[in-house]
C-alpha cells in the first residue's frame, strides 16, 4: 500500500480510497448501521512525533519511511485527512461502574477509516483528537501523560501475546488542556479489526426506532448481521446466529480475563462500553501491573468501591457478558426457550475461564501435566505471596530457576535463595518449595528445559508505574526518548535484554505515590 499526500489526490491508489470509503458507509451513512455521525477532528497546533511503532506499520504492509512524508504528522495529529478518509465518531451505551449510564459514544475519539494489511482489514482510529457530538461537555481531547500510558501498554499487551489493540504512533502539542492541572495535548492512532464494544449492542437494544414508540430492534438485528459478516464468517447461515455469537464472545472474554490474571494485570474500568466483541483488551485508562501481590488490588484511584480489582475481573467479565446477553435476548423469540438458551451460552463461561486460568498456571509453574492437587498448589502460592508481599511479576520470573533437585536444610544453607528470599517467611516457602519439588519430581521434569519453557510466559518486564511514569516526566520536559527506548523493551517482554536490569527490577519507594484515575 502507497500513502499518498492528500495534496495529491490523483495519484491516490484506488484501493485505499474505497476501503475507507466502504467502511463510512457500512457503519455511518444512509443505508448503514446508524453507529455515529461523520465528523472531523479538531486541529491541533504544531503536533510533533513522540513515537511511531515500524513493526506494526511494517505488519500493515506500510513502507519503512511512512512517517517522514505524505503528511503524516498532519493525518495523525487530526489536522488534515488523506483521500478516501471519512473520519466518524461512533455512538454506543453502556453500564459504567455497575450503573446504567444511557447513551455514551466516541467522546475523544475518530475513526478514519479501514485499510486492508497483511493482517486483514484494520480500522484507524484517532484518540484525543478533540470534541465530538458525544463529548458530554468535555474537551474531546487526550493529555500527553495518558495517551504514553495508552500507546506503552497496548504495545506491552501485544509483546505479552494478549489480544489487544494497537498504537501505530503517537503524535504531541503544546496545547494545552485542563485536567486536574494544565497539561499539553496529544493524539495516539489506535489500530484493531474492530472498535465495536459490547455497549453498541446495549446501545440499540435499548434505544427506539424512528417512531420513538419500538425499540430499534432492526439495527440491533444489522449490527449482529454485519459482525457476523466480516468478523466471525463461519457464523454465516448458523441456525441460530445470536446465540453463536454471543458463545464465541462468551469464550473469548473468558479466555481474555485469564490472561490478564495470569500477568497481573488490571484493566481498572471494565465498563460495558469499555469491552470489546472481539475480545481484544481495549480503552487503557486506569490501568496497572500489580507490584507486590494483593489479590484485592484497585489500580484505578476513582474505583472507591473496588469493583474492578484483579480478583473481580473475572467476575466482572461474567456481569459484562451478561448484560450483552440481555441486550441480545430482543433478538429472540419471547419465551423461557430462549431465556433458557441464553442462560446456557453464559454457562460456557465459567467453564472456559477455569480451564484458561488453569493451563495458564500451570504453564507459569512449568507444570506439563495435571494432578488433583495442582490447584491447591497454586492457590497456596498465591496466598504466600500474598502474606509476604512478593512482587508478581519478579517471583514467577525467578521461580523460573527452581532448583526441583535441592533440599532445603539438607547441606546446612539456603537453596533456591533467589525466589525464597522474596518471603518474609522463610519457613512457609520452605513448605511449599517442598511440596512443588516433589511434584515437578513426579512428572519427571528437567530443570533446564522447564526453566527454558517458563521464561517463555513468564515475563521479565512488564509496564509497571514507575517505567510509565519516568517516560512521561520526559516527555513532558520534551525528551521523547525514554518512551521510544521502553517500546523495545517492552516488544520482547521474555528476553532478557542488556543494559536494561533496571526495568526488571523491583519499584523504587517513590513509585507507591503513583496514583492513575479515570482521567488517567
Amino acid at each position: 500500500m502507497t500513502l499518498i499526500s492528500s495534496r495529491h489526490p490523483a495519484q491516490q491508489p484506488e484501493a485505499w480510497a474505497n476501503q475507507l470509503v466502504r467502511l463510512h458507509e457500512r457503519v455511518v451513512a444512509d443505508g448503514g448501521l446508524g453507529l455515529g455521525t461523520p465528523w472531523q477532528a479538531t486541529p491541533l497546533p504544531q503536533p510533533r512525533w513522540v513515537a511511531t511503532n515500524p513493526a506494526l506499520a511494517t505488519a500493515l504492509g506500510w513502507p519503512e519511511d511512512w512517517a517522514e512524508h505524505h503528511d503524516a504528522l498532519q493525518v495523525f495529529s487530526g489536522n488534515a485527512v488523506w483521500p478516501g478518509m471519512v473520519p466518524f465518531s461512533s455512538v454506543y451505551s453502556g453500564h459504567q461502574f455497575g450503573v446504567w449510564a444511557g447513551q455514551l459514544g466516541d467522546g475523544r475519539a475518530l475513526t478514519l477509516g479501514q485499510i486492508d494489511t497483511p493482517l486483514g482489514p484494520q480500522e484507524l482510529q484517532l484518540k484525543g483528537a478533540g470534541m465530538t457530538p458525544y463529548s458530554r461537555r468535555a474537551d474531546g481531547r487526550a493529555v500527553l501523560r495518558s495517551s504514553i500510558r495508552e500507546y506503552l501498554c497496548s504495545e506491552a499487551m501485544h509483546g505479552l501475546g494478549i489480544p489487544t489493540t494497537r498504537a501505530l504512533c503517537l503524535t504531541a502539542s503544546p496545547h494545552p488542556v485542563v485536567r486536574e492541572s494544565v497539561e499539553t495535548a496529544a493524539v495516539v492512532t489506535r489500530v484493531a479489526p474492530s472498535f465495536i464494544r459490547f455497549g453498541h449492542f446495549e446501545h440499540f437494544a435499548y434505544a427506539r426506532s424512528g417512531d420513538g414508540q419500538t425499540p430499534a430492534l432492526h439495527s440491533l438485528q444489522a449490527l449482529v448481521d454485519f459482525v457476523i459478516t466480516h468478523h466471525e464468517p463461519d457464523l454465516q447461515g448458523h441456525p441460530q446466529p445470536v446465540l453463536a455469537l454471543l458463545q464465541r464472545v462468551v469464550e473469548r472474554t473468558a479466555g481474555l480475563m485469564a490472561a490478564w490474571q495470569a500477568v497481573g494485570f488490571c484493566h481498572g474500568v471494565m465498563n460495558t462500553d469499555n469491552m470489546s466483541i472481539l475480545g481484544l483488551t481495549i480503552d487503557y485508562g486506569p490501568f496497572g501491573f500489580m507490584d507486590a501481590f494483593d489479590p484485592d488490588h484497585i489500580c484505578n484511584h476513582s474505583d472507591h468501591q473496588g469493583r474492578y480489582s484483579w480478583n473481580n475481573q473475572p467476575q466482572i467479565g461474567y456481569w459484562n457478558l451478561r448484560a450483552l446477553a440481555q441486550a441480545l435476548l430482543a433478538l429472540l423469540p419471547r419465551g423461557e426457550d430462549s431465556v433458557s438458551a441464553v442462560v446456557e451460552v453464559l454457562q460456557r463461561y465459567e467453564d472456559v475461564f477455569v480451564q484458561a486460568m488453569h493451563a495458564r498456571w500451570m504453564d507459569k509453574l512449568g507444570l506439563t501435566t495435571s494432578q488433583d492437587d495442582d490447584r491447591t498448589l497454586v492457590l497456596d502460592l498465591l496466598q504466600l505471596m500474598a502474606a509476604n508481599q512478593a512482587d508478581f511479576t519478579i517471583t514467577f520470573r525467578r521461580l523460573s530457576g527452581f532448583d526441583s533437585r535441592a533440599v532445603p536444610g539438607a547441606d546446612g544453607g539456603p537453596v533456591n535463595a533467589a525466589i525464597r528470599d522474596l518471603f518474609m517467611d522463610r519457613d512457609a516457602f520452605d513448605a511449599w518449595a517442598l511440596r512443588y519439588a516433589s511434584r515437578l519430581r513426579a512428572e519427571g521434569s528437567v530443570d533446564a528445559e522447564r526453566a527454558q519453557r517458563m521464561r517463555g510466559v513468564n515475563p521479565l518486564y512488564v509496564l509497571r508505574n514507575h517505567l510509565a511514569e519516568t517516560a512521561i516526566r520526559r516527555a513532558q520536559d520534551g525528551d521523547d526518548s525514554e518512551v521510544r527506548r521502553l517500546h523495545r523493551v517492552l516488544q520482547t517482554p521474555f528476553d532478557e535484554q542488556v543494559g536494561c536490569e533496571a526495568d526488571a527490577d523491583f519499584p523504587p519507594s517513590w513509585a507507591q505515590s503513583i496514583e492513575v484515575s479515570c482521567s488517567s
